[in-house]
């Protein structure tokens, strides 16, 4: 087993919301910097604009890593057949034609049309919730109160997670990703995770109920293991909850700093999903794309790229390249840029992107007009964020009204 890293200055934030400063330097510079990671391998870090659409998109780019970087991140003494198990059914670690056999399954589920059709529903969730945050009266923590229970609500429903496993699950979920904690504690808590998604893979091929996962056993069962339905139910909980979770606890932080922002999300309509797309750009809560391995020599940046050498994508970098927009480090809900990489690019590009955007379109707008006084219990003090990670998030946001 590895021992725990520091993170590497591409993973921190400088103050609330800006990418390390080092990041735009590479990016004005070189474009291209070789870096160590937590893991104890070293990769090539993209991070002009351009350059991180190539890397996502150019198929020269694989995404599936070789046994002994899995058993890096994970636990050294795992066998290549543990390996093979784990990495089944997770699109995050397949390249075509295997990943393009399960999207091909997946993709109805997540269609602009499909999750249009749930808006009512998402909707009815975010009321809830903040008739209780109104019930129970200021000051509440943001993030327990609204930021991670609506997403979590919405994908349990959506996987089919029984209700009453739905808090200690959302703990497990996040653990995983947690790079404070011992590398034998994330291995732990993934298997645990792991462990009940192939439990309600195995109770959904014996009786289907209306949920994702049963949906998938019903109409696809003979062309899925029970491995692969486990490992896509963890994947569309970690897709689904763990960043639209952290955008509307950043975003809405990210708002009652600039009140300017925060009043065109509450009182125009016309503007919400531009604002959500210059949110997302802005923030870019997801440190990295999923490492991607050159599969034969390429240049990129003016560097050679050798086969079998890492690359990461540098998503914060990429987002706040003034290549992609005028003044990028200023926060303009009117503008909505549409070619931002938050949710990644190319065939790996989002799943739930449909779904976490109709998420935060509902969820920002609801709670700025039922509150519309809404502020920071104490604006003068840093909010607590999470170490620097694969997320960019904060462990709780005290607001009152």
């Amino acid at each position: 087993m590895t021992d725990a890293a520091v993170a590497p200055p591409y993973m921190h934030r400088h103050g609330e919301f800006d990418p390390d400063p080092s990041i735009a330097r590479v990016r004005e510079q070189a474009g291209i910097a070789r870096v160590g990671t937590p893991f104890g391998y070293e990769a090539w870090l993209v991070t002009r604009h351009a350059d991180v659409r190539r890397v996502l998109s150019d198929p020269r780019f694989g995404i599936e890593l070789p046994a002994e970087c899995s058993r890096r991140l994970a636990d050294e003494d795992m066998t290549d057949e543990e390996v093979f198990r784990e990495r089944a059914g997770d699109l995050l670690s397949q390249d075509p034609p295997e990943h393009t056999r399960l999207r091909k399954m997946l993709g109805p589920a997540f269609t602009v049309h499909q999750v249009r059709r749930l808006g009512p529903w998402i909707g009815q969730i975010v009321e809830n919730h903040l008739d209780r945050m109104e019930r129970t009266g200021p000051p509440v923590d943001l993030v327990q109160a609204f930021a991670l229970p609506v997403p979590s609500l919405v994908i349990c429903e959506l996987l089919g997670v029984p209700y009453g496993d739905r808090t200690s699950f959302r703990r497990l979920a996040s653990s995983p990703l947690d790079l404070s904690l011992p590398p034998s504690e994330r291995t732990t808590a993934f298997r645990q995770v792991r462990a009940y998604m192939a439990g309600l893979a195995h109770c959904a091929r014996i009786a289907p109920g209306e949920g994702l996962l049963g949906t998938l056993a019903r109409e696809h069962g003979h062309e899925l293991t029970t491995d692969e339905l486990a490992a896509i139910g963890h994947l569309m909980l970690l897709a689904g909850y763990e960043t639209t979770a952290n955008m509307l606890a950043l975003g809405t932080l990210a708002l009652l700093r600039h009140p300017d922002q925060l009043r065109i999300m509450r009182d125009r309509p016309d503007a919400v999903e531009a604002g959500v797309e210059e949110l997302l750009r802005w923030l870019s809560i997801i440190t990295t794309a999923t490492t991607r391995i050159a599969t034969e020599p390429v240049e990129i940046a003016g560097r050679r790229i050798e086969a079998g050498e890492l690359v990461l994508a540098c998503l914060p970098a990429a987002n706040r390249d003034p290549a992609l927009v005028p003044d990028p480090d200023v926060l303009d809900l009117t503008r909505g840029t549409r070619g931002h990489v938050a949710f990644g690019h190319g065939i790996h590009h989002c799943l739930g992107a449909p779904l976490a955007r109709a998420e935060m379109r509902i969820a920002f707008p609801a709670l700025l007009r039922r509150f519309p006084t809404l502020r920071l219990a104490d604006p003068r003090t840093e909010v607590r964020r999470r170490p620097p990670g694969f997320f960019h998030a904060v462990t709780c946001l005290p607001v009152e009204w």
